[in-house]
């Protein structure tokens, strides 16, 4: 098997608070190889945008290792720009992620400048190329972002981003602030993106309709830490750890034939200022028993899948929702 594309290794993020340390991520570890869509998922607070930001450097790890194209990642900021040529992020509301002062044709055509050295007509020519890869009429070169709708400034920083020629994009949250039928289209975009380009991505998300369409792989994240890990159709047809059922079980079904899935989630997810003992997710978990207040299950290794449950491999199959 080729190295992986990305690596990291027990990574932790910690903030310092008046309350105390926020432990946003835990020891994390996880891969993605070339041309690979990993998935993270998880309620909000769970870590997921976290963990990106700290993949790019973005926020600074307490521990842990990452390497990218099996070189670890640098610490110096110059160093570090090299790495976001290879690696680059979508954000989940392009309002804010462009510049409103400049046109959207100069936002792709900067990048060029900076990263590929091109200037005058051959950054305009290549700037007009890339809209049109994304879809975006290159006519449009001169209009200001508040002159698009939400999807054509959506595929402008997707534009921008491709524009340094990455290897892997980090799209956090990219589709969620869309309409259902402009999300479509830009998901369609993503995966004809990959497909051409052999993109990687780690999708970020917490509609696991997107997911069941979009990645190879998917992550589950409870308070700081990945609960399962699995190829998408695995987790999705044999969930085995509580919480990844209990997601599932909150996607809506509008067929009324459908079996009722029993793994409802109940209560609010604990401060990450304070973890619960044992297991993080035992004071919500259905199944919990004795050990899952008294020890923290590590991450179990299982066929096509790892799960931190202690009763991993042994859950029964249940509906659950797709």
């Amino acid at each position: 098997m080729s190295q992986p594309l990305l690596e990291v290794d027990e990574l932790a993020v910690h903030f310092a608070s008046t309350a105390g340390v926020v432990r946003a991520v835990d020891g994390v570890s996880l891969s993605l190889s070339q041309g690979e869509t990993l998935a993270i998922v998880g309620e909000s607070g769970s870590g997921k945008s976290t963990l990106a930001r700290a993949i790019l450097g973005l926020e600074p790890a307490r521990a842990g290792r990452i390497r990218f194209a099996g070189k670890e990642l640098p610490t110096s900021a110059a160093a570090r720009r090299e790495l976001w040529r290879a690696l680059q992020m979508i954000f989940q509301d392009p309002d804010a992620s462009l510049n409103p002062r400049m046109t959207i044709g100069n936002a792709v055509a900067e990048p060029l400048q900076l990263r590929r050295q091109l200037r005058g007509a051959a950054r305009v020519e290549a700037a007009r190329q890339q809209l049109h890869q994304v879809g975006i009429d290159p006519s449009l070169y001169d209009r200001y972002p508040h002159e698009l709708s939400g999807g054509q400034r959506q595929r402008v920083s997707i534009a921008r981003a491709l524009a340094v020629q990455p290897q892997a994009l980090i799209l956090d949250e990219a589709v969620s602030a869309l309409d259902v039928s402009i999300r479509a289209q830009i998901l369609n975009l993503l995966v004809q993106l990959q497909s051409e380009l052999g993109l990687a991505y780690v999708f970020i998300t917490h509609d696991l309709g997107v997911v069941r369409y979009l990645a190879h792989r998917v992550a589950v994240m409870y308070l700081g830490q990945i609960v399962e890990l699995a190829d998408t159709e695995a987790l999705f047809t044999d969930p085995q750890h509580p919480y990844t059922r209990a997601l599932l079980a909150a996607v809506p079904d509008i067929d009324p034939n459908s079996a009722l899935v029993t793994s409802r989630l109940h209560g609010e997810l604990p401060s990450p200022l304070s973890p619960p003992l044992g297991c993080r997710f035992h004071t919500r978990c259905p199944e919990v028993f004795q050990r899952c207040r008294e020890e923290a299950p590590a991450l179990l290794q299982l066929e096509r899948r790892s799960s931190r449950c202690f009763l991993a491999g042994q859950l029964p199959r249940e509906p659950a929702g797709s």
